[in-house]
């Protein structure tokens, strides 16, 4: 298993960072909140999962070792594979599923694409237990999260949107709007106002 990594970034495709390290291109597959908290660093240290399919080698990596961890348990939920795992994470932070969870905020978890209301209730019911061993486990950051230029939060938070399943079109009309509301916002309050025009009522 491949725990870890540290390496130098080559590209920056939501989801998908490429990494070099020691010579050699890890495709690393990561949460919107990961490719923030590293935005701007050459270098970057990854807590990683892999997933071994019949067809493919497949390495998640994160900026945080709880997210990591989270992001395991989610995928032993039955009806939640990877990618859906990776747009939890995507959408909101660690301490903000442990709201959901505490709070029984089933509209909060919709609003993940993907995730509709009995998977929520679902998420719901199984990781209350699971979370609430994982939260008395001291957190681990492993960089810095640094600030995007004043020219990319619109463009980042487009990506993000598209990295979650919405269509190019949508990404950019939602992310427009939250502009116009908060013209100083950066990428991730860009995602974040973004999604809550998605929420019903």
């Amino acid at each position: 298993m491949i725990g870890q990594i540290r390496g130098r970034v080559l590209l920056r495709t939501p989801p998908v960072l490429l990494v070099d390290v020691g010579g050699v291109g890890y495709e690393v597959q990561a949460p919107m909140t990961t490719f923030f908290a590293t935005q701007g660093q050459a270098d970057v240290v990854l807590s990683t999962h892999l997933v071994v399919r019949e067809d493919a080698q497949l390495l998640y990596g994160f900026h945080e070792v709880r997210d990591r961890d989270l992001f395991r348990e989610l995928i032993k939920v039955s009806g939640i594979g990877p990618r859906m795992a990776l747009a939890v994470l995507s959408s909101m932070r660690f301490d903000e599923f442990r709201d959901c969870l505490a709070h029984d905020d089933v509209a909060a978890l919709t609003r993940v694409p993907g995730i509709g209301k009995k998977t929520a209730e679902r998420l719901l019911i199984e990781m209350r237990d699971r979370l609430s061993s994982m939260a008395q486990q001291s957190s681990v950051s492993m960089t810095s999260p640094m600030a995007a230029t004043d020219n990319e939060p619109r463009a980042e938070a487009v990506a993000a949107l598209e990295a979650l399943g919405y269509k190019p079109a949508e990404a950019s009309r939602l992310v427009g709007k939250a502009h116009r509301h908060d013209p100083q916002a950066d990428a991730e309050m860009l995602i974040r106002l973004a999604l809550q025009q998605t929420l019903p009522g």
